[in-house]
């Protein structure tokens, strides 16, 4: 028994010496960095790519670089709420005031509540969201869940396919292993027609992230249980919080957390 313990410890012990030595060959191969490539380019930060790429160092070398790129030019962390606060105004998209059982920082979508048509700036304000998150995530933890609603979700509401396709990309390419679950809480069977077509712009580690689940459905509800604490999970996803979205307070929130932001990265308010 405990050879096999010490055998299971000392493989372990091996596969994070092995990850390190990954992690200075990833930094070694990104050249030197400055200001605020830097500054993501933390060892966690590393660890994700490298996790996203198994562990493929020049894949993982392509996938961060081209995230560099992007940060450089669109900026995420320079988005500010006054620039897409009217895409919040009816809560499609929010940091829920409660965590999971790990902790982790919960975004809530309610995609039935879409209220705009410009493409290009719903996915500003969701990327906005994603890096507030993370912002907001508790020390050690590097993911986030995100729990998505879909009352009074048509097919008039829906995305159109080819802004569901960057909405992956971005979230695949750019965040990767930032999300822990997804959970579809009792999408419409129209819903099904819609989501053939999505899946296959996701990667399988992504995929397997995304759990449809149906409150009458026992196994749903078991999983529910196992990621949330009933007494916070709001009812519209089984549990018993009434969920309320306050667009003046989340507002104000987001004001403080922009000049938590700036501060972070060093961006003049």
């Amino acid at each position: 028994m405990f050879s096999r313990w010490s055998n299971s410890h000392h493989s372990e012990e091996n596969d994070s010496l092995q990850h390190e030595s990954k992690v200075k060959e990833l930094r070694a191969a990104l050249g030197p960095l400055a200001g605020r490539g830097l500054k993501y380019c933390t060892d966690a930060c590393l660890r994700r790519y490298l996790e996203a790429r198994n562990w493929n160092v020049d894949k993982s070398t392509k996938m961060l670089e081209e995230t560099l790129k992007w940060r450089s030019t669109y900026k995420p962390e320079e988005i500010r709420w006054d620039e897409v606060a009217v895409e919040g105004e009816t809560g499609k998209v929010y940091r829920a005031n409660f965590h999971d059982r790990d902790g982790r920082t919960i975004l809530i979508l309610r995609p039935g509540k879409q209220n705009t048509t410009s493409l290009d700036n719903q996915l500003r304000h969701l990327v906005y969201m994603i890096e507030n998150a993370i912002l907001n995530l508790p020390e050690g933890q590097q993911q986030m869940v995100w729990l998505i609603d879909f009352t009074g979700w048509s097919l008039s509401t829906r995305v159109p396919i080819k802004s569901a396709r960057d909405t992956a990309n971005v979230l695949q390419n750019y965040y990767p292993e930032r999300l822990a679950m997804a959970f579809l809480y009792n999408p419409p069977r129209i819903f099904e027609a819609f989501w053939k077509i999505v899946k296959y712009f996701l990667d399988a580690k992504t995929f397997q992230k995304v759990k449809f689940v149906y409150p009458k459905n026992k196994d749903s509800v078991e999983l529910m249980r196992s990621y949330f604490d009933e007494e916070n999970l709001p009812t519209e996803f089984g549990g018993k919080a009434i969920l309320e979205y306050n667009h003046e307070e989340f507002s104000k929130q987001m004001v403080q957390d922009d000049t938590k932001s700036a501060t972070l990265w060093g961006i003049g308010c």
